[in-house]
């Protein structure tokens, strides 16, 4: 398992539960991997290292979590010393690495998407080209807005995308794919801006739910083949076949379904609410993709789950929040819920910070206000100086409202 963030504990959880496991190790890992593998002090984007120890250990699968990695090319690199490796190669993974490249393919192969725009002016949405760990994207409804977007998205030092602002119901529907199959898994909503009611600047993501209302497997398959498919064809067209997870991040608009944005990866946090409703084996699914024969079973079952992200207080603006002590995990993970951690070291005994997005809390239930309820009561009981969480998580959906 390649990476170190919540969505790789949610990833190494669920791939522990396979009767197929013999063993799982972590590159680099955090101290919750820890608790269920090996952790080895390889950086995700060391290629050379992760190759030397994917020799050492003999490794049969390579999964590789976070997207940088993969837009260098990590799992060519691997797959060229004959190491199996669930992620797409370095060609295909510029779906993300590029919004300039996804616009394009998105184009030709005819999936509704937001227009470009030649000229910046309010509203809009101002994106910076390459990857920017999800806070790439500015929401321009004033001219204000825009100019601090403009210098915000310039100071990343990319080139700039303008696009006309959309307005409807976000979700994520992400599908296991080998380039020509295409498998979705559940669907999944979550939560980009800082703070509650979606105030305050974009994040990596603050929480998530599943299911979504409104998209059962009737909708879901229609959205596959009006979007992922597709992708899926234009892109082996284009020499660069897909295979690993393709994430869209959609916008159901009055007009249908329009596409913000692609990834090459599992969405963090939207995995940490997929993975627990999952009911097959997804080792055995991630193998199949790796194997170029997608097969398993990837269906969710009836329950709901609700994911809260603990943050750092000086998050967004700075990640860096680094050995100050936290408590009451084991509190939290007693009342039933998961834990997973994010951004998190061990000196000694004591687990402390080590980031923005510091842990990740999931609870299922029965249905979304159990699921919800739950949640926030585990993360009432986890504490650290200047811990950060939204109070809005989910609340009107389990209210039976859309979010707006």
């Amino acid at each position: 398992m390649v990476g170190s963030g919540g969505r790789e504990h949610a990833l190494a959880w669920k791939l522990k539960q396979s009767p197929r496991l013999e063993a799982l190790h972590a590159a680099p890992g955090n101290p919750g991997i820890a608790r269920i593998g090996q952790c080895h002090p390889a950086h995700a984007e060391d290629a050379e290292s992760l190759l030397a120890l994917c020799h050492e250990l003999e490794i049969d699968l390579a999964v590789v979590g976070p997207e940088a990695p993969l837009v260098a090319g990590l799992a060519d690199t691997l797959r060229h010393a004959g190491i199996a490796v669930f992620g797409p190669s370095a060609a295909a993974a510029r779906i993300e690495g590029s919004k300039t490249f996804a616009k394009d393919v998105l184009e030709a192969a005819g999936v509704p998407t937001a227009a470009r725009l030649s000229v910046a002016r309010p509203p809009c949405v101002v994106k910076a080209d390459g990857l920017a760990a999800g806070k790439g994207v500015f929401v321009c409804r004033t001219q204000e807005e825009l100019d601090a977007g403009l210098r915000a998205a310039a100071a990343l030092g990319e080139d700039v995308v303008i696009e006309e602002l959309l307005e409807g119901e976000e979700v994520s529907l992400l599908v296991l794919t080998d380039g020509r199959e295409a498998v979705p898994l559940a669907p999944a909503q979550d939560f980009k801006r800082i703070g509650d009611g979606n105030s305050g600047p974009n994040t990596g993501g603050m929480g998530s739910y599943s299911p979504v209302a409104g998209l059962g497997d009737a909708e879901v398959e229609e959205l596959v083949d009006t979007v992922h498919r597709p992708v899926l064809a234009e892109l082996a067209h284009r020499g660069a076949p897909f295979a690993g997870v393709l994430y869209a991040g959609l916008m159901l608009t009055d007009d249908g379904p329009k596409v913000l944005e692609f990834n090459c990866r599992f969405g963090d946090p939207e995995t940490q609410s997929i993975l627990p409703r999952l009911e097959g084996d997804l080792l055995e699914a991630l193998e199949g993709v790796a194997g170029g024969r997608l097969d398993g079973s990837v269906a969710a079952g009836d329950r709901a789950a609700v994911t809260l992200v603990l943050a750092s207080g000086a998050y967004p603006e700075r990640s860096d929040d680094r050995g100050t002590p936290i408590g009451g995990v084991e509190e939290a993970e007693s009342t039933g819920a998961l834990v997973f951690h994010a951004g998190t070291a061990r000196h000694g005994e004591q687990l402390v910070t080590n980031g923005g997005r510091i842990l990740n809390v999931t609870a299922v239930g029965d249905d979304l206000p159990a699921a919800r309820a739950a949640a926030y009561d585990a993360a009432d009981r986890i504490s650290f100086a200047g811990l950060q969480y939204r109070s809005d998580i989910a609340l009107a959906a389990a209210e039976g409202h859309v979010r707006s």
